[in-house]
Formats: C-alpha cells, sequence, structure tokens
C-alpha cells in the first residue's frame, strides 16, 4: 500500500503516527471498507497516450477514460486468465453491486469514524 499513502491512506487517517499495537485494527479497515471502496466504487482517471506529429508521446487524463479499478481491470484483454482460482467475474459483479457508491462511502466513513473513537478512548484511558 506504500504507493497509496498519499492518494488514499493519509487523506483518509492523516499524518499522526499510529502506534504498532493499533496496526491490526487499521489492518482490517484497509482490508475491508477501504478495500471495497477503493476498487469498486470510486472512479479514477486513466492515462491515454497521445502521439503528436514528431513523434513525442503524452500521457492525457480525459474524463472518458475514468472509471473504477475494477472496471478498468475487467477492460483489459483476456482479463479472467488473471483471477485467483475459484473467483469469478459473476462473483465479482455481486459484490461491487452490494451496495450503491454512497453507501460504500458511508459504511466507510462510519467504520473509520469508529476506529478513531476507540482509538481516542484508548489514549484517554491511559492518560
Amino acid at each position: 500500500m506504500e504507493s497509496k499513502n498519499g492518494s488514499v491512506i493519509r487523506k483518509l487517517y492523516g499524518y499522526c503516527h499510529i502506534p504498532q499495537h493499533y496496526a491490526d485494527s487499521f489492518t482490517e479497515l484497509n482490508s475491508g471498507p477501504l478495500y471495497r471502496y477503493v476498487n469498486f466504487h470510486r472512479p479514477c482517471y486513466f492515462p491515454s497516450t497521445i502521439t503528436d506529429k514528431k513523434g513525442k508521446q503524452k500521457k492525457v487524463y480525459r474524463y472518458k477514460d475514468m472509471m473504477t479499478p475494477y472496471e478498468k481491470f475487467r477492460s483489459l484483454p483476456r482479463a479472467s486468465q488473471y483471477l485467483k482460482p475459484g473467483v469469478t467475474f459473476k462473483n465479482l459483479d455481486a459484490f461491487a453491486r452490494e451496495m450503491t457508491d454512497n453507501e460504500a462511502v458511508e459504511k466507510l466513513h462510519s467504520a473509520r469514524d469508529n476506529l478513531f473513537k476507540q482509538f481516542h478512548e484508548r489514549l484517554k484511558v491511559r492518560a
């Protein structure tokens, strides 16, 4: 998740230090609601490469190229060959449709708020 620190993790958690004994709680949030939101409900820009008359290539980010990481994965040629054994697009599609984009972000924020509430209550007890 190192590449997601600026765009996802730091935006969600902030920049404060998280003691190691709280790491399991944060990992649970990352692998649950955060994973679902980022991969199935949060749209991202994907670049298109444009080559000009001189042969110089330039990346452009167009609105029509915006999709979720899951949608981008589905759009790859022969994407099913990259699925783990036992995982199907039918199952993944059902998982993605279980909740709307707004429901997914609400669940993520609710889980984050509950985690931070527990985190701060534990800090108060220790002080």
